[in-house]
């Protein structure tokens, strides 16, 4: 058995070499998963982009049957051209509807932050109410609270000061 340059022992030439050579190398994975560069679009944007796609490539289908129906020369020809034409109408009315929908989202879940963003005056008027409710609660509260009585209840009534009235006193 051989030595290398440290003095440690060197398997490259004895059995330990093509014992290592030949063991069961540990099998690579067929699917890797990596992580995602970009966030998942909300399932909103991500359904009308779906449909916008489906859409346009029908319309490339029909635009593609259009033009060798007219090679062909056959009677399809005029129809197939004007549903065509139809077709790149809606395809075009998908693709604003992806952008639109989009820009709604963001504004709705406070992605744009600028002063005007509709999340976020939603979000003022919401912490106004929780504010209000929370003073009429406070305020019911103290209204419905019953004044002690002094003794066994035969005296006159007298009301419990708090602390910041008795410093006053």
């Amino acid at each position: 058995m051989a030595t290398n340059r440290c003095g440690q022992r060197d398997e490259r030439d004895g059995y330990d070499a093509w014992e290592r050579q030949h063991e069961p190398r540990p099998r690579r994975e067929l699917w890797v998963e990596e992580p995602a560069r970009r966030r998942r679009l909300p399932d909103p944007v991500r359904t009308a982009a779906v449909r916008a796609v489906l859409i346009a490539s029908l319309t490339l289908i029909q635009a593609t049957v259009a033009f060798l129906c007219t090679l062909a020369g056959s009677w399809l020809a005029f129809p197939m051209v004007l549903s065509s034409v139809a077709s790149t109408v809606v395809a075009t009315w998908a693709a604003a509807d992806v952008w639109v929908t989009r820009q709604v989202w963001k504004q709705r879940h406070g992605v744009v932050s600028m002063p005007s963003s509709t999340a976020r005056e939603l979000r003022r008027e919401r912490r106004r109410a929780r504010q209000a409710a929370r003073v009429e609660a406070r305020e019911a509260h103290q209204a419905v609270r019953i004044p002690q009585r002094a003794g066994n209840g035969t005296g006159p009534q007298r009301e419990r000061r708090s602390a910041s009235s008795l410093s006053r006193a």
